[in-house]
Protein backbone atom coordinates (compact mmCIF):
# COMPACT_ATOMS: atom_id res chain seq x y z
CA UNK A 1 0.00 0.00 0.00
CA UNK A 2 1.32 3.84 -1.03
CA UNK A 3 1.70 6.04 1.66
CA UNK A 4 2.51 9.54 2.08
CA UNK A 5 5.89 9.53 3.30
CA UNK A 6 7.85 9.92 -0.07
CA UNK A 7 5.80 12.80 -1.06
CA UNK A 8 6.34 14.13 2.30
CA UNK A 9 9.78 13.69 1.63
CA UNK A 10 10.29 15.42 -1.48
CA UNK A 11 8.08 18.32 -0.26
CA UNK A 12 10.71 18.93 2.52
CA UNK A 13 13.71 18.67 -0.09
CA UNK A 14 11.95 21.13 -2.11
CA UNK A 15 11.54 23.51 0.68
CA UNK A 16 15.06 22.96 2.29
CA UNK A 17 16.10 23.76 -1.57
CA UNK A 18 13.78 26.75 -1.98
CA UNK A 19 15.59 30.35 -2.45
CA UNK A 20 13.90 32.61 0.37
CA UNK A 21 14.30 35.50 -1.88
CA UNK A 22 12.36 34.18 -4.84
CA UNK A 23 9.98 33.80 -1.92
CA UNK A 24 10.02 37.30 -1.10
CA UNK A 25 9.33 38.34 -4.15
CA UNK A 26 7.03 36.03 -5.35
CA UNK A 27 4.50 35.54 -2.99
CA UNK A 28 2.34 38.66 -4.07
CA UNK A 29 1.93 36.91 -7.12
CA UNK A 30 -0.86 34.53 -5.54
CA UNK A 31 -3.38 36.72 -3.51
CA UNK A 32 -5.18 37.87 -6.69
CA UNK A 33 -7.35 35.18 -6.96
CA UNK A 34 -8.61 34.07 -3.08
CA UNK A 35 -9.39 37.77 -2.97
CA UNK A 36 -12.65 36.75 -5.42
CA UNK A 37 -16.05 36.95 -3.81
CA UNK A 38 -16.92 33.75 -5.65
CA UNK A 39 -14.64 32.31 -3.23
CA UNK A 40 -16.20 33.07 0.18
CA UNK A 41 -18.35 30.66 1.35
CA UNK A 42 -22.07 31.81 0.81
CA UNK A 43 -22.94 31.18 4.16
CA UNK A 44 -20.36 33.37 5.45
CA UNK A 45 -21.40 35.97 2.87
CA UNK A 46 -24.87 35.75 4.28
CA UNK A 47 -23.82 35.71 7.17
CA UNK A 48 -21.96 38.74 6.80
CA UNK A 49 -25.02 40.67 4.73
CA UNK A 50 -27.43 39.95 8.08
CA UNK A 51 -25.25 41.07 10.68
CA UNK A 52 -23.42 44.07 8.82
CA UNK A 53 -20.41 43.51 10.50
CA UNK A 54 -16.69 42.64 9.29
CA UNK A 55 -17.40 44.13 5.77
CA UNK A 56 -17.57 47.61 4.21
CA UNK A 57 -19.93 49.52 3.14
CA UNK A 58 -19.22 47.89 -0.25
CA UNK A 59 -19.70 44.57 1.64
CA UNK A 60 -15.51 44.04 0.79
CA UNK A 61 -13.93 42.25 4.25
CA UNK A 62 -13.12 44.96 7.05
CA UNK A 63 -9.61 44.26 8.01
CA UNK A 64 -7.73 45.52 11.17
CA UNK A 65 -4.08 45.66 12.43
CA UNK A 66 -1.87 46.49 14.97
CA UNK A 67 1.45 47.06 14.50
CA UNK A 68 3.83 47.63 17.46
CA UNK A 69 7.72 48.83 17.39
CA UNK A 70 9.95 49.33 20.09
CA UNK A 71 11.35 52.02 22.49
CA UNK A 72 9.38 55.08 20.65
CA UNK A 73 10.62 57.15 18.10
CA UNK A 74 13.00 60.55 18.39
CA UNK A 75 10.13 63.30 18.24
CA UNK A 76 11.73 66.00 16.58
CA UNK A 77 11.72 63.40 13.08
CA UNK A 78 8.65 61.37 13.66
CA UNK A 79 6.59 64.57 13.92
CA UNK A 80 5.36 66.14 10.85
CA UNK A 81 5.63 70.17 10.50
CA UNK A 82 2.49 72.07 9.10
CA UNK A 83 -1.12 71.70 9.21
CA UNK A 84 -4.11 69.07 8.61
CA UNK A 85 -3.24 68.43 4.78
CA UNK A 86 -0.61 70.66 3.83
CA UNK A 87 1.94 68.84 6.48
CA UNK A 88 5.46 67.91 5.49
CA UNK A 89 6.52 64.70 6.69
CA UNK A 90 9.71 64.34 9.36
CA UNK A 91 13.06 62.18 8.25
CA UNK A 92 11.21 59.20 10.15
CA UNK A 93 8.27 59.10 7.74
CA UNK A 94 9.36 60.17 4.78
CA UNK A 95 10.06 56.50 3.52
CA UNK A 96 5.94 56.93 3.29
CA UNK A 97 5.33 59.70 1.45
CA UNK A 98 4.63 58.13 -1.66
CA UNK A 99 1.95 56.81 0.25
CA UNK A 100 0.30 60.01 1.94
CA UNK A 101 -3.15 59.51 0.77
CA UNK A 102 -3.73 56.53 2.68
CA UNK A 103 -2.65 57.02 6.22
CA UNK A 104 -2.96 59.65 8.67
CA UNK A 105 -0.64 60.81 11.49
CA UNK A 106 -2.36 61.15 14.56
CA UNK A 107 -1.21 62.96 17.77
CA UNK A 108 -2.16 63.98 21.20
CA UNK A 109 -3.09 60.14 21.93
CA UNK A 110 -1.79 59.09 25.36
CA UNK A 111 -1.78 55.94 27.82
CA UNK A 112 -2.16 57.00 31.25
CA UNK A 113 -2.24 53.73 32.35
CA UNK A 114 1.55 53.01 31.38
CA UNK A 115 2.46 55.65 33.73
CA UNK A 116 4.76 54.30 36.71
CA UNK A 117 2.71 56.48 39.69
CA UNK A 118 2.92 53.85 42.78
CA UNK A 119 4.19 51.41 40.70
CA UNK A 120 7.62 52.92 39.76
CA UNK A 121 9.88 51.54 37.02
CA UNK A 122 8.85 49.04 34.94
CA UNK A 123 7.76 51.49 31.57
CA UNK A 124 9.08 48.82 29.00
CA UNK A 125 6.33 46.15 30.51
CA UNK A 126 3.53 48.87 30.64
CA UNK A 127 4.88 50.20 27.31
CA UNK A 128 3.92 47.49 25.68
CA UNK A 129 1.47 45.43 27.90
CA UNK A 130 -1.33 48.62 28.28
CA UNK A 131 -0.41 49.19 24.69
CA UNK A 132 -3.65 47.75 22.90
CA UNK A 133 -5.41 46.94 26.31
CA UNK A 134 -5.85 50.43 27.74
CA UNK A 135 -5.69 49.09 31.60
CA UNK A 136 -3.16 49.16 34.71
CA UNK A 137 -1.44 45.95 34.92
CA UNK A 138 -0.75 44.11 37.76
CA UNK A 139 2.66 44.42 38.92
CA UNK A 140 3.89 41.01 39.85
CA UNK A 141 5.96 38.36 37.90
CA UNK A 142 2.88 35.71 38.81
CA UNK A 143 -0.01 37.14 39.41
CA UNK A 144 -0.50 38.42 35.80
CA UNK A 145 -3.64 40.43 34.92
CA UNK A 146 -4.10 42.91 32.23
CA UNK A 147 -7.10 42.97 30.02
CA UNK A 148 -8.68 42.25 27.13
CA UNK A 149 -6.99 43.60 23.67
CA UNK A 150 -8.53 45.48 21.61
CA UNK A 151 -8.12 43.51 18.72
CA UNK A 152 -9.44 40.61 20.62
CA UNK A 153 -12.74 42.69 20.94
CA UNK A 154 -13.23 42.90 17.65
CA UNK A 155 -12.08 39.09 16.78
CA UNK A 156 -14.73 38.25 18.83
CA UNK A 157 -17.26 39.83 16.98
CA UNK A 158 -16.13 38.92 13.84
CA UNK A 159 -13.85 36.10 13.90
CA UNK A 160 -16.30 33.66 13.02
CA UNK A 161 -16.37 34.86 9.69
CA UNK A 162 -13.08 33.97 8.74
CA UNK A 163 -11.04 30.68 9.11
CA UNK A 164 -8.80 32.39 11.67
CA UNK A 165 -10.73 34.86 14.02
CA UNK A 166 -7.42 36.34 14.96
CA UNK A 167 -3.36 35.93 13.79
CA UNK A 168 -0.31 37.38 15.84
CA UNK A 169 2.07 37.49 14.29
CA UNK A 170 6.16 38.68 15.63
CA UNK A 171 9.30 38.85 14.98
CA UNK A 172 10.90 38.53 18.69
CA UNK A 173 12.87 34.84 19.06
CA UNK A 174 13.65 35.43 22.72
CA UNK A 175 10.48 34.18 24.53
CA UNK A 176 10.68 34.48 28.49
CA UNK A 177 9.12 33.58 31.44
CA UNK A 178 9.41 34.99 34.83
CA UNK A 179 9.86 38.81 35.68
CA UNK A 180 11.51 40.76 32.96
CA UNK A 181 11.08 44.26 33.89
CA UNK A 182 11.51 45.65 37.32
CA UNK A 183 9.13 43.17 38.25
CA UNK A 184 6.72 42.90 35.96
CA UNK A 185 5.79 39.46 34.56
CA UNK A 186 7.28 38.44 31.10
CA UNK A 187 4.32 38.41 29.75
CA UNK A 188 3.55 41.79 29.46
CA UNK A 189 6.47 42.49 27.63
CA UNK A 190 6.10 39.69 25.18
CA UNK A 191 2.77 39.84 24.44
CA UNK A 192 0.59 42.19 22.70
CA UNK A 193 -2.53 40.48 22.15
CA UNK A 194 -4.66 39.30 24.97
CA UNK A 195 -7.78 36.75 25.15
CA UNK A 196 -8.66 37.70 28.93
CA UNK A 197 -7.02 39.56 31.60
CA UNK A 198 -4.72 36.58 32.41
CA UNK A 199 -4.13 34.62 28.98
CA UNK A 200 -2.12 35.92 26.34
CA UNK A 201 -2.06 35.53 22.77
CA UNK A 202 1.02 33.72 21.59
CA UNK A 203 2.57 35.13 18.32
CA UNK A 204 4.43 33.50 15.99
CA UNK A 205 7.59 33.90 15.07
CA UNK A 206 8.32 31.35 12.11
CA UNK A 207 7.47 32.16 9.25
CA UNK A 208 7.48 28.42 8.12
CA UNK A 209 4.94 27.55 11.10
CA UNK A 210 2.97 30.53 10.09
CA UNK A 211 2.30 29.98 6.81
CA UNK A 212 1.63 26.19 7.41
CA UNK A 213 -0.97 27.06 10.04
CA UNK A 214 -2.71 29.20 7.50
CA UNK A 215 -2.51 26.90 4.18
CA UNK A 216 -1.22 23.80 5.02
CA UNK A 217 2.08 21.27 5.11
CA UNK A 218 3.68 20.67 1.76
CA UNK A 219 4.13 21.36 -2.03
CA UNK A 220 1.31 23.31 -3.91
CA UNK A 221 -1.16 21.21 -4.71
CA UNK A 222 -0.68 18.67 -2.10
CA UNK A 223 -1.61 21.07 0.44
CA UNK A 224 -5.53 20.69 0.49
CA UNK A 225 -5.25 16.82 0.39
CA UNK A 226 -2.72 17.14 3.60
CA UNK A 227 -4.75 19.03 5.66
CA UNK A 228 -8.22 16.41 5.13
CA UNK A 229 -5.90 13.97 6.16
CA UNK A 230 -4.34 16.08 9.22
CA UNK A 231 -7.73 16.82 10.11
CA UNK A 232 -9.05 12.92 9.38
CA UNK A 233 -6.39 11.97 12.03
CA UNK A 234 -7.72 14.94 14.19
CA UNK A 235 -11.19 13.51 14.40
CA UNK A 236 -10.35 9.70 14.66
CA UNK A 237 -7.85 11.01 18.05
CA UNK A 238 -10.46 13.49 19.46
CA UNK A 239 -13.11 9.94 18.75
CA UNK A 240 -11.27 7.81 20.61
CA UNK A 241 -10.65 10.45 23.34
CA UNK A 242 -14.45 11.19 23.57
CA UNK A 243 -15.23 7.23 23.90
CA UNK A 244 -12.53 6.71 26.67
CA UNK A 245 -13.22 9.50 28.56
CA UNK A 246 -17.16 8.69 28.87
CA UNK A 247 -16.00 4.93 30.08
CA UNK A 248 -14.02 6.37 32.40
CA UNK A 249 -16.12 9.42 33.93
CA UNK A 250 -18.45 6.73 35.59
CA UNK A 251 -15.56 5.39 37.82
CA UNK A 252 -14.51 8.98 39.10
CA UNK A 253 -15.15 10.80 42.41
CA UNK A 254 -16.21 14.29 42.15
CA UNK A 255 -12.38 15.93 42.33
CA UNK A 256 -11.48 14.03 39.56
CA UNK A 257 -14.46 14.90 37.44
CA UNK A 258 -13.50 18.09 38.13
CA UNK A 259 -10.07 17.89 36.71
CA UNK A 260 -11.23 15.68 33.51
CA UNK A 261 -13.96 18.15 33.01
CA UNK A 262 -11.21 20.77 32.80
CA UNK A 263 -9.40 18.45 29.86
CA UNK A 264 -12.76 18.12 28.18
CA UNK A 265 -12.66 21.51 27.86
CA UNK A 266 -9.70 22.20 25.91
CA UNK A 267 -10.58 19.01 23.32
CA UNK A 268 -13.97 20.34 22.90
CA UNK A 269 -12.10 23.44 21.41
CA UNK A 270 -10.33 21.39 18.83
CA UNK A 271 -13.22 19.83 18.21
CA UNK A 272 -15.05 23.36 17.31
CA UNK A 273 -11.87 24.20 15.28
CA UNK A 274 -12.01 21.59 13.06
CA UNK A 275 -15.92 22.13 12.39
CA UNK A 276 -15.23 25.86 11.55
CA UNK A 277 -12.01 24.41 9.36
CA UNK A 278 -15.18 22.17 7.64
CA UNK A 279 -17.46 25.33 7.42
CA UNK A 280 -14.65 26.83 5.12
CA UNK A 281 -14.14 24.37 2.95
CA UNK A 282 -10.40 23.48 1.63
CA UNK A 283 -7.50 25.61 2.08
CA UNK A 284 -6.52 28.43 0.24
CA UNK A 285 -3.91 26.25 -1.27
CA UNK A 286 -1.22 29.61 -2.93
CA UNK A 287 1.20 28.58 -5.40
CA UNK A 288 4.24 29.50 -3.74
CA UNK A 289 6.80 27.67 -1.72
CA UNK A 290 6.52 27.65 1.92
CA UNK A 291 9.27 29.30 3.58
CA UNK A 292 12.17 27.70 4.88
CA UNK A 293 11.78 28.92 8.77
CA UNK A 294 13.21 32.19 10.29
CA UNK A 295 15.72 34.06 7.82
CA UNK A 296 19.35 34.73 9.36
CA UNK A 297 18.94 38.14 8.12
CA UNK A 298 16.75 40.27 10.27
CA UNK A 299 15.15 42.81 7.39
CA UNK A 300 14.22 39.57 5.81
CA UNK A 301 12.39 38.14 8.90
CA UNK A 302 11.07 41.21 9.31
CA UNK A 303 9.61 41.40 5.06
CA UNK A 304 8.83 38.31 5.23
CA UNK A 305 6.57 38.33 8.65
CA UNK A 306 4.83 41.39 6.84
CA UNK A 307 4.20 39.36 3.74
CA UNK A 308 2.90 36.89 5.20
CA UNK A 309 0.23 39.19 7.05
CA UNK A 310 -1.02 40.85 3.88
CA UNK A 311 -0.93 37.76 1.93
CA UNK A 312 -3.28 36.38 5.25
CA UNK A 313 -5.62 40.00 4.47
CA UNK A 314 -5.37 39.29 1.02
CA UNK A 315 -6.78 35.43 0.94
CA UNK A 316 -9.35 36.43 3.47
CA UNK A 317 -7.78 33.93 5.87
CA UNK A 318 -8.51 36.49 8.83
CA UNK A 319 -9.74 40.36 9.38
CA UNK A 320 -7.64 40.79 12.59
CA UNK A 321 -3.86 40.82 13.53
CA UNK A 322 -1.11 42.03 15.50
CA UNK A 323 2.53 42.40 14.60
CA UNK A 324 4.86 42.96 17.43
CA UNK A 325 7.97 43.78 15.51
CA UNK A 326 10.07 43.62 18.98
CA UNK A 327 8.86 43.76 22.44
CA UNK A 328 9.59 46.81 24.18
CA UNK A 329 12.70 47.88 25.51
CA UNK A 330 14.38 45.74 22.88
CA UNK A 331 18.02 45.45 22.71
CA UNK A 332 18.85 44.03 19.44
CA UNK A 333 21.90 45.42 17.11
CA UNK A 334 20.83 46.72 13.45
CA UNK A 335 24.10 45.77 12.51
CA UNK A 336 22.85 44.89 8.92
CA UNK A 337 22.39 49.36 8.87
CA UNK A 338 25.28 50.12 10.31
CA UNK A 339 24.07 50.00 14.03
CA UNK A 340 25.54 47.69 16.25
CA UNK A 341 25.00 48.98 19.30
CA UNK A 342 21.71 47.74 20.77
CA UNK A 343 18.39 49.36 20.11
CA UNK A 344 17.25 50.25 23.81
CA UNK A 345 20.55 51.09 25.30
CA UNK A 346 21.09 53.69 22.55
CA UNK A 347 17.06 54.87 23.67
CA UNK A 348 18.36 56.56 26.72
CA UNK A 349 20.71 58.92 25.08
CA UNK A 350 20.76 61.76 27.25
CA UNK A 351 20.88 63.95 24.49
CA UNK A 352 23.97 62.53 23.18
CA UNK A 353 23.99 63.95 19.10
CA UNK A 354 25.50 60.81 17.51
CA UNK A 355 23.11 58.49 19.98
CA UNK A 356 20.08 60.22 18.93
CA UNK A 357 21.50 59.89 14.96
CA UNK A 358 21.94 56.37 15.78
CA UNK A 359 18.09 56.36 16.80
CA UNK A 360 16.66 58.15 13.84
CA UNK A 361 18.13 55.72 11.31
CA UNK A 362 16.59 52.67 13.20
CA UNK A 363 12.96 54.28 13.33
CA UNK A 364 13.56 55.07 9.99
CA UNK A 365 14.35 51.62 8.96
CA UNK A 366 10.96 50.64 10.89
CA UNK A 367 9.41 52.74 8.39
CA UNK A 368 10.20 51.68 5.50
CA UNK A 369 9.90 48.08 6.09
CA UNK A 370 5.72 49.08 7.07
CA UNK A 371 5.81 51.12 4.00
CA UNK A 372 6.81 48.13 1.73
CA UNK A 373 3.82 46.62 3.25
CA UNK A 374 1.26 49.02 3.16
CA UNK A 375 2.13 49.40 -0.90
CA UNK A 376 1.89 45.58 -0.99
CA UNK A 377 -1.93 46.21 0.10
CA UNK A 378 -2.42 49.78 -1.91
CA UNK A 379 -1.21 47.55 -5.17
CA UNK A 380 -3.87 44.71 -4.58
CA UNK A 381 -7.53 44.60 -5.98
CA UNK A 382 -9.96 43.72 -3.33
CA UNK A 383 -13.61 42.40 -4.16
CA UNK A 384 -15.35 45.47 -4.96
CA UNK A 385 -12.12 46.99 -7.12
CA UNK A 386 -10.88 49.18 -4.77
CA UNK A 387 -7.37 48.83 -2.83
CA UNK A 388 -7.13 46.53 0.03
CA UNK A 389 -5.58 49.09 1.72
CA UNK A 390 -8.44 51.18 1.53
CA UNK A 391 -10.48 48.30 3.21
CA UNK A 392 -8.16 48.15 5.99
CA UNK A 393 -7.51 50.11 9.39
CA UNK A 394 -3.31 49.63 10.71
CA UNK A 395 -2.38 50.92 13.70
CA UNK A 396 0.99 51.51 13.84
CA UNK A 397 2.73 52.82 16.79
CA UNK A 398 4.69 52.20 20.23
CA UNK A 399 3.85 52.24 24.11
CA UNK A 400 6.38 54.37 24.66
CA UNK A 401 6.75 58.25 23.41
CA UNK A 402 10.58 59.15 24.21
CA UNK A 403 12.29 55.90 25.37
CA UNK A 404 14.89 58.43 26.65
CA UNK A 405 12.14 60.22 29.25
CA UNK A 406 9.84 56.48 29.74
CA UNK A 407 6.93 58.93 28.57
CA UNK A 408 3.58 57.75 27.55
CA UNK A 409 2.22 60.84 26.17
CA UNK A 410 1.89 61.86 22.52
CA UNK A 411 2.37 58.23 21.52
CA UNK A 412 3.90 58.07 17.84
CA UNK A 413 1.10 56.99 16.03
CA UNK A 414 -0.08 56.59 12.23
CA UNK A 415 -3.84 55.00 11.01
CA UNK A 416 -3.11 53.89 7.99
CA UNK A 417 -5.71 52.61 5.60
CA UNK A 418 -9.13 54.08 4.83
CA UNK A 419 -11.77 51.75 6.91
CA UNK A 420 -13.86 51.19 3.84
CA UNK A 421 -14.78 54.77 3.62
CA UNK A 422 -14.83 55.31 7.30
CA UNK A 423 -11.39 56.50 7.55
CA UNK A 424 -10.19 60.12 6.30
CA UNK A 425 -6.61 59.56 5.52
CA UNK A 426 -4.12 62.41 3.97
CA UNK A 427 -4.03 64.25 7.42
CA UNK A 428 -1.57 65.07 10.33
CA UNK A 429 -4.54 65.38 13.25
CA UNK A 430 -3.76 66.84 16.00
CA UNK A 431 -6.15 65.52 19.15
CA UNK A 432 -4.50 66.97 22.09
CA UNK A 433 -4.42 64.77 25.20
CA UNK A 434 -7.20 62.17 24.29
CA UNK A 435 -6.69 58.42 25.85
CA UNK A 436 -5.72 56.13 23.04
CA UNK A 437 -8.18 53.88 23.99
CA UNK A 438 -10.80 56.57 22.46
CA UNK A 439 -9.50 55.78 19.36
CA UNK A 440 -9.88 51.82 20.07
CA UNK A 441 -13.06 52.68 20.95
CA UNK A 442 -13.77 53.85 17.37
CA UNK A 443 -11.98 51.13 15.29
CA UNK A 444 -14.86 48.80 17.69
CA UNK A 445 -17.60 50.64 16.63
CA UNK A 446 -16.64 51.25 13.00
CA UNK A 447 -16.54 47.12 12.94
CA UNK A 448 -19.39 46.59 14.12
CA UNK A 449 -18.92 45.75 17.78
CA UNK A 450 -21.97 46.71 19.76
CA UNK A 451 -22.71 46.82 23.53
CA UNK A 452 -18.73 49.06 23.98
CA UNK A 453 -19.38 51.40 25.79
CA UNK A 454 -16.11 51.87 27.34
CA UNK A 455 -12.37 50.15 26.28
CA UNK A 456 -9.58 50.34 29.30
CA UNK A 457 -9.41 53.81 30.32
CA UNK A 458 -11.40 55.55 27.24
CA UNK A 459 -13.14 58.26 27.77
CA UNK A 460 -15.64 58.20 24.48
CA UNK A 461 -15.15 57.65 20.80
CA UNK A 462 -12.37 59.54 19.40
CA UNK A 463 -13.87 61.86 16.65
CA UNK A 464 -11.83 63.36 13.10
CA UNK A 465 -10.60 60.26 12.18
Amino acid sequence: MKTSRPAAASADQHIAAMNRRHFLRGLGACIALPSLASLIPSRVLAAQAAARVGTTASGAPLRTAFVYFPNGAIPRSWWPSGGLTDFSLGPTLQPLAALRSSFQVVSGLDHANAKGGVDGAGDHARGNGVFLTGVRLNKSATDVRAGVSIDQVIANEVGHLTRFPSLEFTCNLDRRSGSCDSGYSCAYQHNLSWRSATTPMPAESNPRLMFERMFGAGAHGTRVANAERRMQARRSVLDFVNEDTRLMRGRLDATDRDKLDQYLTGIRAVEMRIQKAEQFGPNVDPDQATPAGVPSSHTEHVQLMYELLALAFKTDSTRVATFALAPDGDNRSHAEIGIPEGHHDLSHHQNNEERIVKIERIDRWYSEQFAKFLQSLEDTRDIDGKSILHNTRIVYGSGNADANRHSHDNLPVILAGGGGGQLTPGRYVQHGAKPMSNLYLTLAEQAGVTGLARFGDSTGSLTNV
